[in-house]
């Protein structure tokens, strides 16, 4: 990961043709933002259904947690191992999670470099 890979996790949505263009300056993980989950639903549910689509990549590839300001909406990002993966999983939408159904958005996440010591 080069010099300009930043040191915390951002997510850009953007259109597929410019992610081309930010994809030569930075190294892209590619995933999904999801709001509106269900307030018992945990990393392994989510993992499970996403599932079928790709390979959830281990690590921090699923991470939940509270809006700002709400104790109630819950917020996923979920990071796919390949492009095709994470597009496949979008496409495949509308997504129902636990029964409820999630507002899903494709994103990209230039690698984090992670300092040492």
């Amino acid at each position: 990961i080069g010099e300009r890979a930043p040191k915390e996790r951002m997510y850009i949505e953007l259109p597929k043709k410019y992610r081309a263009v930010l994809s030569k300056f930075y190294d892209l993980d590619h995933g999904l933002f999801i709001t509106d989950l269900d307030p018992y639903i945990n990393e392994d549910y989510v993992a499970a259904y996403f599932k079928p689509f790709g390979c959830v990549t281990v690590n921090d590839s699923i991470t939940i947690c509270n809006s700002p300001g709400s104790s109630k909406d819950r917020l996923a990002y979920v990071r796919f191992s390949t492009e095709a993966e994470a597009d496949l999983a979008d496409w495949a939408g509308p997504h129902f999670i636990g029964g409820t159904e999630c507002k899903v958005r494709r994103v990209v996440s230039p690698k984090v470099r992670y300092l040492e010591g």
